[in-house]
């Protein structure tokens, strides 16, 4: 990718098409996009990297293909570039952040950050994010933990989009939720889902590309199934998966986020994509985090871990299946392969993110 190479047309008159770039040169971009928009480069790392990492993992829908959504809020006023998180309530254990606005991976990295530290002396921590905005992936913040030698659990609320039984429309948010699990020789045992069938981004993506989607993903204004993704945001809802269950488990993920930190819930969110640009969200958060060394030896658990997931890929595998994963492994098989040749961008990353240089000013990555 040659950062000098400029497009000699409008962003919106280039056929988009998928493209190959390096880890580094993504990460570049996006740095100089949100430093046009005057974001700090220390916080401009953390949202770079969050992004970008996300795209490594091959999770497209909540990588940098957000970024231009994020820049259209942060010269709009509802994101704030200089704004400083800050804690506003502690003890040994917890602690509630506000994130005064700023883009929503800093002060989630912040409250994770935290969370870590206060674990590793008191075994769990708690950390909530109140006044915030979409964070991207919630697996993210989980890895973090584990990377440090930690259980990590990331969640958040949002703007209702998911229907309930009994329901004929948006009740809760899709609300994700994640965790990391730290292993030895394994990499982390890692998930990230949305409590709806699938996430918001993934439909949003199939109405991009001109793609119907299965008929358990969402339904119309009526409270039918449908194959359609044009009819969501606007009538339509995302189903929660094995109905009862998602939707229950949404309102323990807005309790924990929004109730408890005191921050926004339900329809008190605004929406990051289709929102007035100038107001805040108000998203809330929550991570914890659990320090496995003050419970058994940190070897000890990692062996077991290890052992768990040896266990599992050992099992008897059905008729055609060459291999039975673990949570996070096909994450990791593609970090790896991105790390190794470039990440493999989508068609509608690519648009995306030239719509992205176009509201920064800069020039975009035209040679991959």
């Amino acid at each position: 990718m040659n950062p000098t190479t400029i497009n000699p047309a409008p962003p919106s008159e280039i056929p988009a098409a998928p493209a190959r770039c390096s880890i580094a040169a993504l990460r570049k971009f996006c740095m100089a996009a949100l430093a046009a928009t005057g974001v700090s480069q220390r916080d401009a790392e953390v949202a770079a990297d969050v992004l970008v990492t996300t795209d490594a993992w091959g999770v497209f829908t909540h990588g940098t293909k957000s970024l231009a959504g994020y820049l259209r809020r942060l010269k709009g006023g509802g994101l704030r570039a200089t704004a400083q998180p800050t804690i506003v309530s502690e003890r040994p254990g917890w602690a509630v952040v506000d994130g005064q606005s700023a883009l929503g991976m800093i002060p989630s990295v912040m409250a994770m950050d935290l969370a870590i530290a206060k674990a590793q002396t008191q075994g769990i921590a708690y950390v909530g994010v109140r006044n915030s905005c979409h964070f991207g992936a919630a697996g993210y913040y989980a890895w973090l933990a584990a990377r440090a030698g930690l259980i990590g659990i990331a969640m958040a609320n949002d703007i209702p989009s998911v229907t309930a039984p009994g329901a004929r429309g948006k009740i809760t948010g899709s609300n994700p939720i994640a965790y990391a699990v730290p292993a030895g020789r394994h990499p982390p045992m890692m998930l990230d889902m949305a409590i709806s069938t699938v996430a918001g981004g993934k439909v949003y993506a199939a109405r991009t590309l001109g793609q119907p989607i299965p008929d358990n993903w969402i339904v119309d204004g009526d409270g039918r199934p449908t194959r359609d993704p044009s009819v969501f945001p606007q009538a339509g809802a995302l189903q929660p998966f094995a109905g009862h269950k998602g939707y229950g488990l949404a309102l323990l993920i807005e309790s924990l986020s929004g109730i408890l930190t005191g921050g926004a819930v339900s329809r008190g969110i605004g929406s990051w994509m289709q929102g007035d640009p100038t107001q805040p969200t108000l998203h809330a958060a929550a991570f914890l985090a659990i320090d496995t060394a003050l419970v058994m030896p940190a070897a000890e658990f990692a062996q077991r871990v290890d052992a768990f997931i040896d266990e599992i890929h050992a099992a008897p595998k059905a008729d055609g299946a060459e291999r039975i994963f673990v949570p996070g492994e096909k994450e990791w098989d593609h970090y790896k392969r991105a790390t190794a040749a470039g990440i493999d961008l989508p068609a509608d990353v690519v648009a995306s993110l030239r719509e992205a240089a176009g509201l920064a000013g800069i020039e975009f990555l035209s040679s991959f």
